[in-house]
């Protein structure tokens, strides 16, 4: 794989510009799926990212059944026990989007609702976090994925740090780390899927799309949370896009940009980089997004 060029997204956001008779249906119904009992707030970080980047319902699909309620401080989620029949569930909400992995968790609940996700035709799906290391780790699920690629191209992106692309590859963080051109092509060639390999100068590329590497960013974001606000936000854009002319890899390379850009102007504003917090940069997200309309 050849040097990345420079990602260059940002001009994309203009097409979620919205006409005055648009509706809450043309801005897409975002399904996200986790919350593992103590993992719930990965799952409302994720939620809350979606919310404030613009998609139209934003539906938490909770496996804590302590965590599964309305939230007064964030009544605009859609919050939900989730079913153990997830097939039937995922069919009765239709969703526009599906992003599964934050908090999941590796019970046998979590892996239902992996399989329903990646046996869900047609709408872009987003995998992150435990969602990941299931699909590292069970080889029926990598089959389940690559089939749903090869029947739905460009329809699914994975969202790995160092750690989570190392148990997809089978080898260790240190060595994805010393060669992340590598590392992203073999994840390519491995899923079939568009690819964000995380970390310092995130790295994104699919098996239609040429690496692209994003210079903004710093070293605040190395906090618990920021991946699952960039799986929020990636859902978001992407939802949008459904009616918006976005497709999944330009969601995902706006959705990277956005978020290191974000998180750039917070530090310039002196919030940061030491402390600085995902729903902080969320926040900088939407008033950025809205700028660049």
């Amino acid at each position: 794989m050849t040097s990345p060029a420079k990602l260059q997204a940002l001009e994309l956001i203009t097409r979620l510009k919205r006409e005055s008779s648009e509706h809450k249906g043309n801005a897409g119904k975002v399904l996200l799926i986790g919350g593992a009992p103590g993992m719930a707030g990965a799952l409302m970080l994720a939620g809350s990212a979606s919310l404030h980047l613009g998609a139209g319902w934003t539906i938490l699909e909770m496996l804590d059944p302590t965590a599964a309620h309305a939230m007064p401080e964030q009544a605009e989620l859609m919050v939900r026990l989730a079913s153990f029949n997830a097939q039937e569930q995922l069919e009765s909400t239709a969703p526009d989007l599906i992003a599964i992995g934050p908090g999941l968790g590796f019970s046998a609940l979590a892996r239902d609702w992996l399989i329903a996700a990646l046996r869900y035709p047609k709408v872009p799906l987003v995998i992150d976090a435990d969602a990941l290391n299931l699909i590292a780790d069970t080889p029926e699920y990598l089959a389940l994925l690559k089939q749903r690629n090869e029947t739905f191209p460009g329809m699914s992106v994975l969202t790995p740090h160092p750690g989570e692309a190392a148990n997809l590859l089978n080898t260790s963080a240190a060595v994805v780390q010393e060669n992340r051109l590598a590392a992203l092509a073999d994840l390519i060639k491995l899923t079939d899927s568009i690819v964000v390999l995380k970390g310092q100068h995130t790295l994104i590329a699919s098996p239609l799309h040429s690496a692209v590497q994003c210079e903004q960013g710093n070293p605040g974001m190395a906090v618990g949370g920021m991946g699952d606000s960039l799986t929020g936000s990636i859902a978001a854009i992407a939802a949008q896009g459904v009616r918006h002319n976005i497709n999944l890899w330009e969601a995902s390379c706006i959705g990277v940009q956005l978020h290191a850009t974000a998180a750039d102007s917070l530090v310039a504003q002196q919030i940061g980089p030491i402390g600085l917090t995902p729903t902080e940069v969320i926040l900088e997200m939407r008033s950025l997004l809205n700028k660049l309309l």
